[in-house]
């Protein structure tokens, strides 16, 4: 059973309907996996509160005999569920997922960077104004962002993943209306590292008890928007030894089980791989090495059913194209000069994995622009009612500015169960 129904959802879907497994897509809104040949039946997963949607899940596995299938999520907030409810769920359902507080290392963003700092692990720097006069106050180095520590609920910031900010008073402006579409608690002020698609790489895994199995590291070369790209468009497979090795140690400090995504940047200004983000379920790209038999959905079934998975490390030299999205971003990259035409057409080269087309599966793909553009649609019609509109650009990185924190803003009490039991280190 896939939780969600994107374009995500979709190579999930593929990846287990091509190996024989029965499918069931569960979408909340967009709806472009369950136009697969390999869905076997699509039911609405109810929105809002989460007891609700357990009842549904366990309700399902009742009615239709689904006892011992596995569940996947393919949103953050699916697998805050299923950790959170992992006990409850685990009487019907099959799940490789952590507990939920390690879980939340990965899903609350104040977490994740606070666990990296008592691991010796790069970020950005980060803050966290508790009032309006404590943001007032703060020392920063403009442009910086802002952003949700969580991404429960779609709204304009959600949705964007982060606003660009570049003088105070658009700080203060911005931070007013982020307070209207989100608790102040979960709003976080962010330098910026400068650089763009060159500098963002990311390490993918499937991980038991912190252990990989498989795993990949990838450069996210190109991204739409091409200034503050909300997902990737073009990938491609890297050796980047210090990547791995920084994922790898924070992976293994806090016993990770499942599927995880470590965002990071290379920050030219002290030469550093800063941590962004961990994406605790399946990630856009991630059947880029699909050519070395990497297929990371298939694996988590394999892991569930208690089947042999292969150890698989990826080579350089793999490419993964999103192509409603990468035309457009290599378009701008060719205007603005920073990339040819000749360059783009190198880079689509073979070995090269389409995010929706596939030759066995072409329904996704013709419905994928009408179908996308509808839901957009009614995301932005549903965040319009009753909220003010942020003046901001989105953007999806992270801010660099090193400066003091007189107010302890950066300061954050210690309150996982799994944090109490990490080491410390060094870089």
């Amino acid at each position: 059973m896939v939780l969600g129904g994107d374009y995500r959802a979709l190579t999930v879907v593929r990846s287990l309907g091509r190996h024989g497994i029965p499918v069931w897509v569960l979408p909340e809104q967009q709806r472009i996996a369950s136009k697969s040949r390999y869905a076997l039946r699509e039911i609405p997963l109810p929105r809002g509160d989460e007891n609700a949607q357990v009842d549904f899940l366990l309700a399902i596995a009742e009615q239709s005999g689904l006892e011992g299938w596995t569940l996947l999520p393919t949103e953050d907030p699916h697998a805050a569920m299923l950790a959170r409810h992992r006990s409850r769920l685990e009487a019907k359902f099959r799940l490789i997922i952590s507990p939920w507080d390690i879980v939340e290392i990965a899903y609350d963003k104040r977490v994740t960077y606070r666990v990296a700092e008592r691991l010796g692990v790069a970020c950005p720097v980060t803050h966290y104004p508790k009032t309006r006069h404590q943001l007032d106050g703060l020392e920063c180095t403009f442009p910086v962002i802002l952003k949700p520590a969580i991404k429960e609920g779609i709204n304009r910031l959600t949705r964007q993943k982060a606003w660009r900010i570049d003088d105070r008073a658009s700080l203060l402006a911005h931070y007013d209306a982020a307070c209207e579409l989100i608790d102040a608690d979960l709003i976080m002020v962010q330098e910026l590292i400068p650089g763009g698609g060159e500098a963002q790489f990311s390490y993918g895994a499937l991980c038991i008890d912190g252990h990989p199995l498989a795993s990949i590291v990838a450069r996210r070369s190109r991204q739409y928007p091409v200034d503050f790209g909300r997902s990737s468009s073009f990938v491609e497979t890297v050796s980047a030894p210090e990547v791995e090795d920084i994922a790898r140690r924070m992976l293994q400090s806090i016993h990770y089980t499942g599927l995880i995504e470590a965002e990071f940047k290379y920050d030219r200004r002290d030469n550093r791989y800063k941590l962004l983000d961990l994406n605790p379920r399946v990630w856009g790209w991630h059947t880029l090495a699909m050519a070395e038999a990497l297929d990371f959905p298939y694996f988590v079934w394999r892991l569930a059913q208690q089947l042999e998975v292969p150890n698989i490390r990826v080579s350089p030299g793999h490419r993964w194209v999103r192509m409603s999205t990468d035309v457009m971003a290599a378009a701008r990259e060719i205007i603005n000069g920073d990339l040819s035409a000749a360059s783009y057409l190198r880079s689509l080269r073979a070995p090269l994995q389409h995010a929706i087309f596939a030759t066995d599966d072409l329904m996704p793909f013709l419905l994928e622009i009408p179908m996308v553009s509808v839901a957009k649609l009614f995301e932005r019609l549903s965040e319009l009612r009753g909220h003010p509109r942020a003046p901001s650009k989105p953007m999806n990185g992270a801010l660099t500015d090193r400066t003091a924190d007189p107010a302890g803003l950066k300061q954050l009490p210690v309150t996982s169960q799994a944090e109490r039991a990490l080491p410390t280190g060094g870089h």
